[in-house]
């Protein structure tokens, strides 16, 4: 089957789908199929209206089978830049996304679209997410910040940023159009919200020095909508809970804080039958969700995601949808034999609109 052949078999389920969906007459849709035909065969590729970009962007949050969070995928803002010609420009609409995405705290899922890679060249968001702590290795093998982000930290460096050495240096935004050479932007300070971690029993956890960004943006990976890619649709909502504090502060392989807060709680480390780290997790994330809240930043915790989720399966049911899902992404890192979820299966099918992982552009 040719490429476009089977573009425009995309075309053709995602446009039957979404008009269905948004409640569009049957004639509508006929001139609407017609007209992107004739486009796929004179040029290979058709373009979406911004009511179609929307939708198919919703779709594809929908059909994420990573994310527990789909519950609210009707709500989900997007604005269309495909017109940024230039890094410049891009930079500017990502700087947008990020201020009013944020929200003062009260956060609102967004999702930025640029043009898709088949127009004006193709365009890549160098940063795994748009904000995200540094890291680095010092001489003597001593790891400073997120080791997530060391690969990316050193091609910033390449590029000639310079970080403070910090263990919560915000990382720069890095585009690339084309065959340009990847162009380098800091992400202004006041743009970026961070929230200080603080115990609600505990005042002395202030002296571990933690915190976290409020806003997570994922800004690697490729939204396919009816045969066209965007390859750079950065696109947020926001924290639960066990992200920052099961995984990002926790993980061995990442910021690894368990033992710390276990002494801090003095937990008694000598043996593992005394669940020390069980207890250390559960506080590093009791302080998490405490200090979110005492800030105003919106989060949730895993049993209120889990039963959103559940909505959410029951609301799709009732669409006739099937609800597709990746299991181990699913359950939460804490206590997930407490969740619905752990007792039920999903099939992990690849369903259109979607999300899908790109390489890395600078490995």
């Amino acid at each position: 089957m040719s490429d476009q052949h089977k573009r425009l078999e995309q075309a053709e389920e995602f446009l039957n789908q979404c008009y269905s969906e948004l409640g569009k007459e049957r004639e509508e849709l006929l001139v609407r199929l017609n007209q992107v035909k004739d486009d796929i065969q004179q040029s290979g590729f058709y373009t979406h209206t911004y009511e179609e970009l929307v939708h198919g962007a919703r779709m594809a949050w929908r059909n994420s089978n990573r994310c527990i969070g789909r519950f609210f995928w009707e709500t989900l803002k997007v604005v269309d830049a495909r017109e940024c010609s230039d890094e410049e420009s891009m930079a500017i609409a990502i700087f947008d996304h990020i201020k009013k995405a944020t929200n003062g705290g009260n956060i609102v899922p967004y999702l930025t679209a640029f043009h898709p890679a088949h127009e004006k060249g193709n365009i890549r968001i160098w940063n795994h997410q748009l904000i995200r702590y540094a890291g680095y290795v010092t001489e003597d093998g001593t790891m400073i910040g997120d080791p997530a982000s060391v690969d990316f930290t050193k091609v910033c460096q390449e590029l000639g940023w310079e970080g403070q050495g910090t263990s919560f240096d915000i990382l720069p935004l890095v585009i690339q159009l084309g065959e340009n050479p990847p162009a380098l932007f800091p992400i202004p300070e006041d743009l970026i919200l961070e929230v200080p971690l603080t115990h609600p029993t505990n005042p002395s956890f202030e002296s571990l020095e933690l915190k976290w960004y409020a806003l997570p943006i994922i800004s690697d990976m490729k939204l396919v909508i009816g045969g066209i890619e965007y390859t750079a649709a950065p696109f947020n909502g926001w924290y639960m809970g066990t992200e920052i504090g099961a995984r990002n502060l926790a993980d061995a392989d990442r910021y690894n804080m368990l033992p710390r807060v276990a002494e801090l709680f003095q937990l008694d480390t000598s043996r593992e039958y005394t669940l020390w780290r069980d207890e250390a997790l559960i506080e590093l994330n009791k302080a998490v969700l405490f200090s979110f809240k005492q800030a105003g930043v919106s989060i949730v915790d895993h049993h209120t995601a889990a039963k959103q989720f559940e909505r959410f399966e029951k609301r799709e049911q009732d669409a006739g949808r099937n609800v597709t899902g990746k299991w181990s992404w699913l359950i939460p890192p804490i206590s997930p034999a407490t969740t619905h979820i752990f007792r039920k299966g999903y099939k992990d099918d690849r369903v259109y609109p979607n999300y899908f992982y790109q390489p890395a552009p600078y490995k």
